[in-house]
């Protein structure tokens, strides 16, 4: 049917008397919903706050997207995160349809002095992406890849998953760095950095951004790249989301073939040593194409430990074994799933089926080169557990990431040969302090060999170390900070006080 005889046949039947079914309405009039009370809130200082039906009722009247308030249908839902252990109740979620949406609702939180949280994959380990008494934005409605070819760009909305970006990019023989786990948001994933499979070969996810657009604190929508608002696209780039929220993204994109050499290698424990010994000689001088995360681990219920590699190459087929060799001493592993596979499968390999059934800790840093002495620690004070799953793992970085100069994007530790991480995870029914207590006292132990750590998955403790861990890029960043954000609404985050908290 032609777009005027479809127009034509829908007003004859509004004449007619036909009636649209309410689920129809619903769909496309998502923001006009009736607000029946006041809602009570927190300030930004933490002070309790009355805010009146009839301010929420003209932000709910603003927008295209959904507002969801506490006790009504999808705001349960709305308000988790993947991290069970994080159990927060946001005063009201909006989740946008568009910028206009981000718009109104970072306006609304700037005029009732509401803290805001931004979820785009609710992957944030210490809660981050969500809130008690404020705003959250909930991108989760707001998802869309397009690719141009021709330009080797991809257009990203802000709540867009990971496996999406890759889903469309691979479909047309062009990539672009996007972690390891696919249903991670990439807004979260780019603005803090973004390591992944091919980021050796084409650096990090932050240096492929072309462009950005931003909601900053004062509601105005702002393009940034090398020519528009320079220096808001250079602190996008590494600070996260503290100038905003980012709701669209253009990133580069790379032609790759489609097939890669991937999948993991597993030892027994008695060879880790062996296996971390080997790792920490060659890894530093592997190809751009070739992408090896290492290491030891202790599941849960009692199961004997296991060591392993995590390996992703996209070179040459013909050269795979020769850069492998210095792994051969080991002898056969007990498991070899290594194999040709398709980039995007692989890029799903690690996701769970089931996120919110274990409660997670990350302690991580960077490190350039892994000293024989971190090894011995890393051995000595890995203890098995079997009511949780216990892990260090080294992710590979070097290559591309370190051939950007640290003053060329907010992101500052281009040395970063490894990123060391511990994780732990346990039941949400468990006694989470004695778990807790042990990954810091272990990673207390570890930590002295590296310098600097990955803002992305930083916990609150780490927040006083934040000007340190910026080194020099930490005044600038203050600088943006007093421009974008002079208030702070933008805090749950790798946070940049601005001058006038500092």
């Amino acid at each position: 049917m032609h777009r005027r005889q479809f127009v034509g046949a829908g007003v004859g039947l509004l004449l007619a008397g036909y009636t649209l079914p309410s689920r129809a309405l619903t769909a496309v009039y998502a923001g006009l919903q009736s607000v029946d009370s006041d809602i009570q809130a927190l300030t930004l200082d933490d002070r309790q706050q009355i805010i009146p039906r009839a301010a929420v009722q003209e932000l709910a009247d603003s927008l295209r997207g959904r507002l969801l308030l506490p006790g009504k249908t999808g705001y349960e839902l709305a308000r988790q995160v993947l991290n069970p252990a994080i159990d927060k109740h946001p005063a009201l979620i909006v989740q946008p349809t568009g910028p206009a949406d981000v718009q109104s609702a970072v306006q609304f939180a700037g005029a009732n002095n509401l803290v805001i949280a931004v979820k785009c994959g609710g992957h944030s380990f210490s809660g981050k992406s969500t809130c008690d008494g404020g705003l959250l934005i909930d991108l989760s409605r707001y998802r869309n890849v397009h690719v141009d070819s021709e330009r080797r760009l991809a257009y990203v909305t802000g709540g867009s998953l990971l496996g999406a970006l890759d889903h469309e990019t691979l479909a047309r023989g062009l990539v672009t760095t996007a972690g390891t786990v696919s249903h991670t948001g990439v807004g979260g994933l780019a603005t803090g950095g973004g390591f992944g499979r091919v980021g050796r070969r084409f650096g990090l996810a932050l240096d492929n951004i072309h462009a950005v657009d931003v909601v900053g604190a004062d509601g105005q929508l702002r393009h940034a790249s090398a020519e528009e608002n320079p220096d808001l696209y250079w602190g996008v780039r590494g600070g996260g989301g503290n100038f905003g929220v980012v709701t669209n993204f253009e990133f580069h994109l790379h032609p790759m073939q489609r097939k890669v050499i991937g999948g993991k290698l597993m030892y027994s424990m008695d060879k880790a040593r062996a296996l971390l010994e080997t790792y920490a000689e060659h890894s530093p001088r592997m190809p751009d194409e070739m992408y090896i995360d290492c290491g030891v681990a202790y599941p849960p219920g009692g199961s004997a430990g296991f060591a392993n590699l995590d390996i992703c190459y996209s070179g040459p087929p013909a050269d795979y074994e020769k850069y492998m060799r210095p792994f051969a001493s080991l002898g056969e592993p007990l498991q070899n799933g290594v194999r040709e596979v398709d980039y995007v499968a692989l890029q799903r390999s690690g996701d769970f089926s089931d996120p919110r059934a274990m409660v997670s800790y990350v302690k991580d840093g960077f490190l350039d080169g892994i000293p024989q002495a971190m090894v011995n620690d890393i051995l000595e004070g890995l203890e098995a557990d079997p009511g949780r799953f216990t892990q260090f793992y080294f992710q590979h970085a070097g290559g591309a990431i370190g051939r950007v100069e640290p003053g060329d994007t907010a992101f500052v530790q281009r040395y970063v040969t490894h990123d060391a991480m511990v994780i732990l995870a346990w039941p949400p029914t468990a006694d989470s302090d004695k778990h807790v207590a042990y990954i810091r006292d272990y990673w207390g132990q570890l930590e002295p060999y590296t310098r600097g750590f990955y803002t992305n998955v930083e916990d609150s403790a780490r927040l006083v170390q934040m000007q340190s861990n910026f080194e020099g890029n930490f005044q600038r960043l203050v600088s943006l900070k007093d421009r974008y954000d002079p208030r702070n609404l933008f805090r749950l985050n790798a946070n940049i006080k601005p001058s006038a908290m500092g």
